[in-house]
């Protein structure tokens, strides 16, 4: 009987050094806003989004591309970029055919990371694409790490339930001997039929819902409603 591939979650980026992602599959989970963002652009017909981790380097790539210029720190829109990290704002009407230029807080700068650190593949996760994540790491029969991007490195709760909601779904293919994956796996059972409610306590939301952006929350945490599986390839993720 072959030995089942390893998964393991990390909880931040600060904690990626020490975990070997090489030969592995990663996952980056930026749930509030960025891999919702861009699985929500790629499924509105998106041609590409090309993550980067500077806003200088966003706007000169907007430039070289004719690409949508957009990111955000701390929740709202950088000055000099079109536009934000609101999954709203890329509608098919809006995005279909173009290029997206996306800078963000967290999300961004975990997948260089995982990059750098010699990842052999890497794909965005979010609720609104959890189904597509969890059949293609089914499917690849390698090692996982479960990435979640944090908040300026600190913990946060709706990462970690994503991570939890993928772990729910594939678990009895992989070997798991993680804490933190055990803490995730256990947090979302406990509150998956109340994701809205238990949602509202995590200090995200209390950060994001201040400019207005509930909506978005509610969002970000729906399952399957922009199911497509973005993955890294020269720079761009694509579907």
């Amino acid at each position: 009987m072959r030995n089942k591939p390893v998964l393991h979650t990390v909880l931040s980026p600060k904690l990626l050094d020490l975990y070997d992602v090489k030969d592995t599959v990663v996952v980056i989970i930026d749930v509030f806003r960025a891999t919702s963002t861009i699985a929500t652009a790629l499924y509105n017909g998106a041609a590409r989004v090309i993550p980067v981790d500077s806003v200088d380097k966003c706007i000169e790539i907007g430039k070289n591309t004719g690409g949508i210029t957009a990111g955000e720190r701390d929740g709202k829109v950088i000055p000099g970029l079109a536009y934000g990290n609101s999954p709203a704002e890329y509608p098919r009407s809006f995005i279909e055919g173009k290029t997206l230029v996306l800078t963000t807080t967290n999300g961004t700068k975990l997948l260089h990371m995982a990059l750098n650190n010699g990842a052999s593949e890497v794909v965005t996760g979010s609720f609104p694409n959890l189904s597509s994540v969890c059949d293609h790491l089914l499917a690849q029969e390698k090692n996982v790490i479960l990435g979640c991007s944090a908040w300026k490195d600190r913990f946060n709760l709706e990462d970690a339930l994503f991570a939890g909601a993928v772990i729910e779904k594939v678990k009895e293919h992989f070997t798991i001997h993680c804490d933190s994956s055990l803490m995730a796996a256990d947090m979302y059972a406990l509150h998956k039929n109340n994701m809205s409610g238990f949602i509202r306590q995590t200090t995200h939301w209390h950060r994001l819902a201040s400019y207005g952006l509930e909506k978005d929350l509610e969002y970000c945490i729906s399952i399957d409603l922009a199911n497509v599986l973005p993955r890294y390839r020269n720079g761009d993720l694509i579907v």
